[in-house]
């Protein structure tokens, strides 16, 4: 089959929305080929590989990160929440939010937020077997428009805990949209009890920092940035972080992703091959009183 073939073959697929831009790679659709999915055209498969050259290791970060995010999960689920809202959660994949949660706590309910209309189209199929999930096409940057949502609306009640996600998001946002001033934003709506499971790319090599982050602007994605660790973690600023070690001992500080209560592996402000420049800066943070 030709390429032009190929992506006609795509185009017409059932299960996209006949309206799909297929010719700019999106980060949902992106995320989804670095995790070896195959909801992925190739524009977004050619991104991936761009990313992974310009950081090798890249792939296997995205992996860690989810690794990260089934934890953070457990971990919340396990202080008793039961409602989840995850922003910009991007394509659905193994061990999703409400797969985890729901491991827990059967009835937990989980909104999915994001802006591409492929997640929509899955979400379809989630919902028709599973009534406590929902997802919301919107900008997360509509705070007003995700969080009065009906759909929202129907399985979040804002009197009890939530659960707000923000994995691997936050360097999508520029800076010029504020992006720590929307956690926030965010949070004026949920009560005390509430956490948030955070990731963000990071790094203290500022020109590993540039030359990752102007090789994505290159490919056509709307983007942010990589920011540094001290600007990672304004993110739970008001909140209470949680110690990244299984046992509660480890200090109250974002870590590297992979080493977030991750067994018996201790936490690590950065990871500790030099050679990886850039990693996920990871936490949980409770909002209390």
């Amino acid at each position: 089959m030709t390429s032009d073939s190929a992506q006609e073959a795509e185009r017409t697929d059932s299960r996209y929305p006949p309206d799909l831009d297929m010719s700019t790679p999106t980060v949902a659709r992106t995320y989804d080929a670095l995790l070896g999915g195959k909801d992925n055209f190739q524009p977004d498969r050619d991104a991936a590989m761009a990313v992974e050259q310009t950081n090798p290791g890249t792939t296997q970060l995205a992996l860690e990160n989810r690794g990260f995010l089934s934890r953070g999960v457990r971990y919340v689920s396990e202080l008793g929440i039961r409602q989840f809202i995850d922003l910009g959660s991007g394509l659905p994949t193994v061990e999703n939010t409400h797969q985890v949660a729901q491991s827990v706590d059967p009835n937990a309910s989980v909104v999915y937020v994001d802006i591409d209309p492929i997640v929509l189209a899955h979400g379809r199929a989630i919902l028709a077997e599973n009534s406590t999930t929902t997802v919301v096409t919107a900008d997360l940057r509509d705070v007003e428009r995700v969080m009065s949502a009906e759909e929202t609306r129907g399985l979040v009640d804002f009197s009890r805990p939530v659960g707000l996600m923000l994995v691997s998001l936050l360097h999508c946002v520029p800076d010029k949209d504020d992006p720590f001033g929307l956690v926030r934003r965010y949070f004026e709506w949920l009560p005390a009890g509430s956490a948030l499971i955070y990731s963000h790319l990071c790094a203290s090599d500022e020109d590993a920092a540039r030359t990752f982050t102007e090789r994505v602007h290159e490919l056509g994605m709307e983007w942010g940035r990589v920011r540094s660790p001290d600007e990672c973690a304004r993110a739970l600023d008001g909140l209470e972080i949680v110690s990244p070690s299984t046992d509660g001992s480890a200090a109250r500080t974002l870590v590297d992703c992979d080493t977030w209560r991750n067994g018996d592996i201790e936490p690590q402000p950065r990871p500790t091959d030099p050679d990886k420049q850039i990693w996920e800066h990871a936490g949980v943070g409770v909002k209390r009183g």
